[in-house]
């Protein structure tokens, strides 16, 4: 694992306002210590800099791994995942009910890969969801 700087992990932290950037569940409301995430792994030459990190849940890190993405389940093409640093979450996905319902080509490789709607997951989601907790929302933390 590389060393971050800890201005560069403040910076990550900050930008996203405490949300995972992949499934926006909020850090207070998770047990596990979310993560700064590469992700362009460095293991496929992505570099530790600003623009190639996030903030990741210990669940969405832990099944992205080192993958980049992925064969869309609808069309057989291979795709790279949903880039918090290119795409606009709303443009990408949706929330139904608790599930997170992908849009696109990238959501739907993200959506499969990191295992987000695992039932487990939109139990979650459904019980953040009735005391207003989510989506995430950047910097609501007090």
């Amino acid at each position: 694992m590389t060393y971050i700087k800890a201005s560069l992990r403040r910076l990550v932290i900050a930008r996203a306002g405490g949300c995972c950037e992949y499934c926006l569940l909020g850090e207070e409301d998770n047990f596990l210590p979310f993560a700064i995430d590469h992700i362009r792994p460095e293991k496929h030459g992505g570099p530790t800099e600003e623009q190639n990190l996030c903030l990741s849940c210990y669940d969405c890190n832990s099944y992205k791994s080192s993958d980049v993405g992925s064969f869309d389940p609808l069309t057989d093409e291979f795709t790279f995942f949903y880039n918090p640093r290119k795409h606009t979450w709303s443009e990408h996905f949706r929330v139904d009910n608790g599930v997170i319902e992908p849009l696109t080509a990238e959501a739907r490789v993200t959506v499969l890969i990191f295992r987000i709607n695992l039932p487990e997951h939109v139990d979650e989601r459904l019980g953040l969801i009735k005391i207003g907790r989510y989506p995430c929302q950047k910097n609501q933390q007090s």
